[in-house]
């Protein structure tokens, strides 16, 4: 019997990607690969990249550097990259880096062991296309291995919205969403092997359109599944946020109340040049539905500071957004210029300012957080418990509200993964909480 092939996966940046490594691992493990912890024991490297972040191409190129020494000590070493960089910088990674034997953009991941097959004989193989099939009807289904209690599940792909800044509509396409039976068959098949949190993944999840009624029908369906006791979705656009997705935050006990809900800006003039199709005033009246609805709402967020233009004035109005909305959490970062973008032609703020302004915007986050979280000292909360602690007998899972919760179980009660108990939170540290459990 021939021995495993090994295969080790780095993966950057979204949830998303770390759902597509998931996938390209299995389908890769029907080439009778498994996947190793370090790329010295790999028979084949695959980096799975992402292109949101600052300098995102020049890190992946920096990290296939680093492989030149373990290509050369092993010359059938295969080097894949996949992801959004892959879609973006195609023919320019392999003349770059000679030694990458394929390329392949996120939309084509399905195709990864044919093309590792064209590999064998030295030959490069490149795929960047936006196929037609859905990639998940051509992967191997999943494995029946056990699962932890937590899982993502990608519903929808790619976005029509176009923001000045942003590269997603480039490197992942069009908005398509996947057939609701078919993530209902996904769905079944992870809470049969052991999990009991689902987490709905989409560059733009709530236009998900696979369902008759919309990412609130799926919901809903979900909802009657047997053993599964959470659901989440992530990352939403705040113009496709419908009646019923607001009612269902309200009536489906399933859905926790946890919401991210990205603005960037509390600024008019900046949302207007960002083309993200709404102000201010209509995100607050957004906001003021949902928690109507679902009055225990945590809110998280994105934040670009210094966006080409922006002054301070524009800046104190984001401020402003954040000091009326009070988040639970947040995403923040400094514009940086997307090649290709409308926004990379337009006159840029100096980076100073932006620093200045992007200490100033997580400061008061930052503050934000603890204040929410200390509030929820002395209140009961539901616990997903995930893994073992640092102290002995000590386990982490995540509240409704996606607080990390530390929890030293009582002797005579040992918490396993999964456990779904009730706890009482006792004290709020930087960013987690702790608390004594007071029943299942």
């Amino acid at each position: 019997m021939s021995q495993p092939k090994k295969l080790f996966i780095k993966t950057y940046g979204c949830q998303m990607n770390v759902y597509d490594s998931e996938r390209m691992a299995e389908a890769m493990g029907g080439q009778g690969y498994e996947t190793v912890d370090s790329p010295d024991d790999a028979d084949m490297i695959l980096l799975n990249t992402c292109h949101i972040r600052e300098k995102a191409a020049e890190k992946v190129y920096s990290e296939l550097g680093r492989y030149k020494g373990l290509k050369a000590e092993k010359p059938d070493l295969k080097i894949g990259v996949a992801g959004c960089v892959a879609q973006a910088e195609g023919e320019e990674i392999m003349r770059r880096q000679p030694m990458v034997d394929l390329v392949v953009g996120p939309q084509s991941y399905h195709r990864l062991p044919e093309l590792t097959a064209r590999t064998h004989n030295g030959a490069k193989a490149i795929d960047t296309d936006f196929p037609e099939e859905d990639k998940f009807e051509h992967l191997k289904s999943r494995p029946k291995a056990k699962r932890g209690p937590t899982a993502f599940l990608t519903v929808q792909e790619g976005c029509d919205k176009f923001c000045a800044f942003c590269v997603v509509p480039y490197t992942r396409g069009a908005e398509v969403s996947r057939p609701a039976q078919r993530i209902m068959t996904e769905a079944r098949d992870l809470v049969e092997r052991g999990v009991r949190e689902i987490t709905l993944l989409g560059q733009n999840v709530n236009a998900y359109h696979g369902h008759d009624t919309g990412l609130a029908g799926l919901i809903r369906e979900l909802s009657t599944i047997d053993g599964l006791e959470r659901i989440r979705f992530t990352t939403s656009h705040p113009n496709d946020m419908d009646d019923a997705l607001i009612a269902a935050h309200g009536e489906c006990e399933k859905l926790m109340p946890y919401l991210h809900l990205p603005v960037q800006s509390g600024s008019d003039k900046i949302l207007k040049r960002m083309n993200r199709s709404h102000t201010r005033d209509q995100y607050f009246a957004l906001i003021e539905r949902l928690r109507a609805a679902r009055p225990d709402l945590h809110m998280s967020g994105d934040f670009i500071v210094g966006f080409p233009e922006e002054t301070e004035e524009d800046f104190r109005d984001t401020l402003d957004l954040i000091e009326q909305v009070k988040y639970g959490s947040a995403f923040s970062f400094k514009y940086s210029e997307r090649p290709g973008t409308p926004a990379a032609e337009r006159p840029q703020v100096p980076e100073d300012e932006k620093d200045d302004r992007l200490q100033r915007l997580q400061a008061l986050l930052k503050r934000q957080q603890q204040d929410l979280q200390d509030a929820m000292v002395g209140r009961e909360v539901s616990v997903l418990f995930e893994r073992a602690g640092r102290l002995p007998g000590q386990m982490v899972g995540k509240s409704e509200y996606l607080h990390a919760v530390h929890v030293t179980a009582p002797e005579n009660q040992a918490i396993q993964p999964g456990d779904l108990l009730k706890v009482r939170i006792e004290s709020s540290g930087p960013n987690s909480l702790s608390g004594v459990l007071i029943g299942r």
